[in-house]
């Protein structure tokens, strides 16, 4: 291969390497964002799932909010733009934070495993996740944080 053919390549080779970082930003380590409380609503700004890639435009599955007024943060899966679940972040074995693993929340105490619906995958852990109605009203979810 001539030095022409060479830079050539390598240029094309980190022009595609760059588009690739860009469209898999969405799977790389979740970044927790502070949510607003107003009253009873934690408020997410559903632009908040949204990553782009040049002219494209992705969308995170889930992200992790977090409140000075919240004992846990609160995990919200992002199924289609009309659906959303947001789980309360604390195992109900015996209260460990969880941690978010693509689809499934996991308990790094004793290993509990909830799916992106708070359901039980795998125990000690016998009981779903606390789940909290989420609506959206002008581009906003509203996550009702009544009976905490």
């Amino acid at each position: 291969m001539d030095r022409k053919n060479f830079i050539k390549s390598c240029g094309f080779a980190c022009i595609g390497g760059t588009a690739m970082a860009a469209v898999f930003q969405s799977c790389t380590t979740v970044k927790i964002l502070s949510g607003q409380i107003t009253g009873d609503d934690l408020i997410v700004p559903v632009t908040d799932f949204e990553t782009r890639a040049g002219n494209e435009k992705y969308f995170k599955k889930y992200i992790v909010v977090q409140n000075d007024l919240l004992q846990y943060p609160i995990c919200v899966y992002r199924f289609n733009e009309n659906e959303y679940a947001a789980l309360w972040m604390r195992c109900t074995h015996q209260g460990a934070e969880l941690q978010v693993f693509g689809d499934k929340l996991q308990c790094p105490a004793h290993g509990s495993e909830f799916s992106n619906k708070g359901v039980v995958q795998n125990g000690p852990a016998d009981n779903t996740l606390r789940t909290f109605p989420v609506t959206i009203e002008k581009n906003q979810l509203k996550i009702s944080l009544k009976a905490i």
